[in-house]
């Protein structure tokens, strides 16, 4: 009797350590996995702890518009070309996805976020200042003249979180992770707009553009019915934009 109930614990034991195991191994779900990519693109805080303490300060460059990414590599060889690796450590051009709408059609492509700026990271000696003011391309510093003043940690931030962000994620495919992208829907419509409606009932009526809802791609036009302006909302392919 008392070897069957020995043997019982055991097999109890054994039972016990086997759902333990099997615990241990259960996979991860779907949900659980589209958390721990989202885990891997930067918070706020850690943004903000990763732009703490770098040399230098930020300012920003006006540059012609469309030389932005020109801007960026020249500047980045002339560091190198004019030893300047000690005083000019970093250059950016942020870029954004978006979603562009033509014709109808959805279309995502990456543009530049700030037409015209460029930002750049640096101590402002003379030598320094000169080398960045005579590149091509470069109109000048924002702010001051000669003396620009410097972003603010909160602006800093701001405008290099989608760096950062685009940094993690390339990261995080290149280990075989999917990360999706937060993209922004533009517009092709603009409030004051001329267009005309091209659906039925109101085919070939004018109206302007009052609202615009571009994340759901619709938008409020005023028309005038029975006399009197009336709101319509209607999707951006009910309408055609004036030239």
């Amino acid at each position: 009797m008392e070897e069957e109930k020995v043997q019982e614990e055991e097999m109890s034991v054994e039972s016990v350590e086997d759902v333990e195991t099997q615990e241990e191994e259960t996979p991860v779900s779907e949900e659980s996995a589209k958390k721990e990519v989202q885990s891997t693109l930067p918070s706020e805080e850690e943004i903000r702890a990763q732009l703490k303490g770098l040399p230098g300060r930020w300012y920003v460059l006006h540059t012609y518009s469309g030389y932005e990414k020109r801007v960026k590599q020249d500047v980045e060889a002339r560091i190198e070309t004019m030893d300047m690796e000690d005083y000019i450590f970093q250059i950016e051009v942020p870029m954004e996805e978006v979603f562009e709408i033509k014709r109808g059609q959805r279309k995502l492509v990456s543009r530049v976020r700030m037409p015209g700026y460029v930002l750049i990271r640096m101590d402002l000696t003379d030598d320094a200042w000169r080398v960045v003011q005579s590149t091509n391309g470069v109109t000048g510093f924002v702010g001051n003249g000669r003396n620009p003043v410097p972003l603010s940690e909160k602006e800093v931030v701001s405008m290099l979180t989608p760096v950062i962000e685009a940094e993690a994620a390339a990261a995080a495919q290149a280990e075989g992770k999917s990360v999706k992208k937060k993209a922004v829907v533009v517009s092709p419509f603009e409030i004051g707009d001329s267009v005309t409606l091209i659906s039925e009932p109101w085919a070939g009526m004018p109206a302007t553009v009052s609202q615009i809802d571009a994340s759901n791609q619709r938008l409020t036009v005023m028309m005038t019915l029975v006399g009197q302006e009336t709101p319509v909302e209607l999707s951006f392919d009910q309408v055609r934009k004036e030239d």
